[in-house]
């Protein structure tokens, strides 16, 4: 009997070990689920919140809406970032962006030119177009930075250039322009025939209002300019100018007509 008992107790004892083990590997498990299950309210809303607040994509459609967006972006890697930016956020097309910036440095080489001129003459002609042609590249310089462009003659001197092409035609025009009187007055009128020549052009792809109507001031300037400097050439000289550029009966067609108004870029007599 005591033999009985005893392997009772025993076996008793087992249960309640067993039991306690099997409570304390319970335990755990049942407290790490019901932290779960008892998570507050606000601390979900709290991260939602968050996460939204940095998501500008609708929550319902986030994967289309992403997937959209994605393939809407054009591939820009084989142009400068600044450039592509640009006419992204202009809304021009390229070929209105490079005609803005060649043409604020082809304005200032005429510019530049005649101030040169002048100071080897003393040819008040050529101080009062510089004066003009300040205003026409001024006019550029406007619808760079309208546009969000950047000028390539923002801090320029006189006579530098960032294209290379019109830093060669700057030093060639004047070094030839030196020579004489007479063939400073031809390097002044071969300069507006290479300007009138540009901007009609360019007139034939600017679809924006703004710069077509800065570069339709700017031809009228140039024509005037050409008349300008031909008449002067004969009166100084009595030489007669032929055309360089310019096919002869269009030549013919701008020194035979009246001096235009709104030649200055910006509706003003240059």
């Amino acid at each position: 009997m005591k033999s009985i008992l005893k392997n009772i107790s025993r076996i008793s004892v087992l249960i309640i070990m067993a039991g306690f083990a099997l409570q304390a590997c319970a335990s755990p498990t049942t407290q790490i689920d019901q932290s779960v299950v008892d998570e507050p309210a606000e601390t979900a809303a709290a991260s939602v919140e968050f996460d939204t607040t940095n998501e500008v994509i609708p929550e319902t459609d986030q994967e289309t809406s992403v997937e959209t967006e994605a393939s809407s972006v054009p591939d820009t890697s084989a142009e400068p970032i600044e450039t592509a930016v640009n006419v992204l956020a202009s809304g021009l097309s390229q070929a209105e962006v490079d005609s803005l910036t060649y043409m604020r440095e082809e304005e200032k080489l005429a510019h530049d030119v005649y101030l040169t001129l002048y100071d080897v003459w003393g040819l008040n002609l050529f101080q009062n177009i510089a004066g003009s042609e300040q205003t026409h590249t001024d006019a550029v310089a406007g619808l760079l930075y309208t546009y969000n462009i950047p000028d390539p003659a923002d801090t320029s001197p006189v006579g530098a250039f960032v294209n290379p092409d019109l830093q060669t035609l700057y030093d060639d025009l004047v070094a030839w322009g030196s020579k004489s009187l007479s063939d400073a007055l031809k390097v002044g009128a071969a300069i507006e025939e290479i300007d009138i020549l540009d901007l009609e052009e360019a007139l034939t792809f600017i679809n924006a209002n703004d710069i077509r109507t800065v570069y339709q001031n700017l031809l009228k300037g140039s024509e005037n300019h050409l008349r300008a400097f031909t008449s002067t050439l004969e009166r100084q000289t009595g030489e007669i100018y032929e055309p360089q550029y310019m096919d002869a009966d269009a030549y013919e067609s701008i020194v035979s007509a009246d001096i235009q108004r709104g030649g200055r870029g910006n509706g003003r007599r240059p």
